[in-house]
């Protein structure tokens, strides 16, 4: 599954606008984005975009159960 344009830029905006500390579970980091009027297909779709991002160092994926994620650098 690809990964959409903006998608990781949109949690990353939500993240900061909404001022939040992490690591969040992709389930909160879902609802934040609904909250914040972005429409996300899943908790898995969340996981997904931001699984691929930690492997470029921009998200700490805390291997916990259930998983929890940490967005670095929010202010970029």
């Amino acid at each position: 599954m690809a990964i959409r344009q903006g998608e990781f830029e949109r949690i990353r905006a939500v993240l900061n606008d909404a001022d939040a500390d992490g690591p969040f579970t992709a389930r909160e980091i879902l609802d934040l984005l609904a909250e914040h009027d972005e429409d996300f297909d899943s908790v898995h779709r969340v996981a997904t975009v931001l699984g691929r991002r930690a492997q470029t160092g921009e998200v700490e994926v805390i291997e916990d159960q259930p998983y929890r994620y940490q967005v670095s650098e929010l202010g970029n």
